[in-house]
């Protein structure tokens, strides 16, 4: 099957809003037979599309499962650039790893990569994180913007406050954000985002934006060893969120702030994101490879550093670390 063709006859049935589209003409389109795309009708209904066929006029979309393909996700798009290019797998080892090679290969800023399930999805510092099928959002946003190599990582922190606003929008719960890539609900960890670039030495080639968010999770879908600790929107909510609907909030939100971010510098942002810290004015333990800092939190510098002022007084910026919040 062409998936170029897929998603294009995907994109017109959701698009036709009700009204029939002939399999004749778009065969005649692509130059193919109409068997091929009866083919291509009868894949949607394997996968879970309510499809009618209506005797000389063509096919008719009813109903459409939650699946964050192109088609789902690009009808909800409010972006100019971002998401407008689908990367889509029912099933991946990373969408990380395919959105590295994808960048390095010329992909267009904005191209997003996600898929329904990650085999061997990871977090920062390479650690394992469960991505169950059908569950929730394991995604890679590719952009290339205007920026330099040191102010790649603040990206992390632009993706944190487009992603707590989404879900305020699409959900209506309020998120916060502990430094450095987590998102929270009621102190539980509801997504992770993982930043990583390619560049020159004076300049950002491209940087990829990993983000996995636990949405329709029920509690027996994550690991035992993790139940304690994460939560999904599912869980605080007791409903189905739609996936795409979401994706698509978190790419238009996302898009916003790093144009911000290219015009304006860090200043707006950084008040945004402490708006949403759980971590500012909390007295914490910050661990560190070769060293473990205890004091205050007090909020992020204009390089996305942690501040954390110590007993003695003194300031000291933090760049990674495994933030505790002391009770």
């Amino acid at each position: 099957m062409n998936t170029q063709v897929k998603n294009e006859l995907l994109r017109r049935l959701f698009e036709a809003n009700g009204i029939p589209i002939s399999g004749q003409e778009f065969a005649d389109e692509f130059g193919l037979s109409r068997t091929a795309i009866w083919k291509y009708i009868k894949e949607f209904e394997e996968e879970g599309y309510d499809i009618l066929s209506i005797r000389k006029k063509g096919y008719v979309l009813t109903g459409s499962p939650d699946r964050i393909n192109a088609a789902n996700i690009q009808k909800k798009l409010k972006t100019k650039s971002y998401g407008r290019i689908v990367d889509y797998y029912e099933s991946c080892a990373t969408t990380q790893l395919i959105a590295h090679d994808a960048a390095q290969n010329g992909a267009a800023d904005g191209t997003l990569v996600v898929s329904e399930e990650q085999t061997a999805g990871k977090g920062r510092l390479s650690r394992p994180w469960s991505s169950a099928a059908g569950k929730g959002i394991w995604m890679s946003l590719i952009i290339r913007p205007s920026l330099m190599p040191q102010e790649a990582p603040q990206m992390t922190l632009v993706a944190a406050v487009a992603i707590v606003r989404a879900i305020e929008e699409i959900v209506g719960l309020e998120a916060t954000i502990k430094w450095p890539n987590d998102i929270m609900i009621d102190g539980k960890k509801i997504t992770g985002i993982l930043t990583e670039l390619q560049s020159d030495p004076d300049r950002v080639k491209a940087i990829i934006i990993g983000i996995g968010m636990n949405i329709n999770h029920d509690i027996d879908d994550f690991p035992e060893e993790i139940q304690d600790i994460a939560t999904s929107l599912k869980l605080k909510t007791g409903k189905v969120t739609d996936r795409a609907r979401l994706i698509a909030e978190i790419l238009s939100f996302l898009e916003l702030y790093t144009e911000m971010y290219v015009k304006h510098g860090f200043g707006p942002i950084k008040l945004l994101w402490e708006g949403y810290s759980n971590t500012a004015g909390k007295r914490i333990k910050a661990v560190m490879l070769n060293e473990t800092v205890e004091g205050i939190a007090l909020g992020i510098s204009e390089e996305g550093l942690l501040e954390v002022k110590m007993d003695d007084g003194t300031i000291k910026g933090i760049y990674s670390a495994d933030i505790i919040i002391e009770k």
